[in-house]
């Protein structure tokens, strides 16, 4: 087989050229299979604020039901599960997924709205962590794409964001290769 980068012939069943180490068999897109490699959501630190009131309508409820006053227990009660249950809806209406060949943020429940960014065309990855968040082992990522300054997509509030960089790395080094 010739080489495309030197035009050195290589052994026929060579991958890569002896002379130049240029690859000398891409995969063909039909033959390379897309595949997820994790699914990552906020962190429940993010949504601490909105569980303490859920938590305080439902202990207000529980007094308020051993001292006698069934409604106002009722209705602190009801308030208590829509609040956890809201906080649960807006935490999965964030959500990234990193896959074999792009890194894809999905927002919104109803109104959605996704990003992509291919393993290739990624510019840097940079790990942040306020005060607060290193107190809690929280961080963010911000990821930029080297196709347009202005396209990135920053992963908030997630817990071990440095093993999650590191993965997005090996990710975008074996998609690379």
């Amino acid at each position: 087989m010739r080489c495309p980068q030197c035009g050195f012939n290589a052994e026929p069943q060579a991958t890569f050229c002896s002379r130049c180490g240029a690859r000398l068999h891409a995969a063909r897109p039909e033959n390379r299979r897309e595949y997820a490699l994790v699914r990552i959501y906020p962190s429940w630190w993010r949504f601490a604020g909105s569980i303490v009131i859920a938590i305080l309508l439902l202990s207000a409820s529980g007094w308020m039901a051993a001292h006698g006053q069934q409604e106002p227990a009722v209705v602190a009660f009801l308030a208590s599960v829509v609040v956890f249950l809201l906080t649960i809806l807006v935490r999965r209406s964030t959500s990234w997924s990193i896959t074999s060949e792009r890194l894809i943020e999905y927002r919104g429940l109803l109104l959605t709205r996704r990003l992509e960014i291919e393993l290739a065309d990624i510019r840097s990855v940079e790990v942040t962590r306020r005060l607060m968040q290193r107190l809690k082992g929280l961080g963010n990522i911000l990821v930029a794409s080297a196709a347009s300054t202005d396209f990135l997509i920053k992963l908030e509030d997630l817990a071990r964001p440095d093993d999650i960089a590191e993965m997005l790395r090996q990710a975008r080094l074996k998609r690379l290769a």
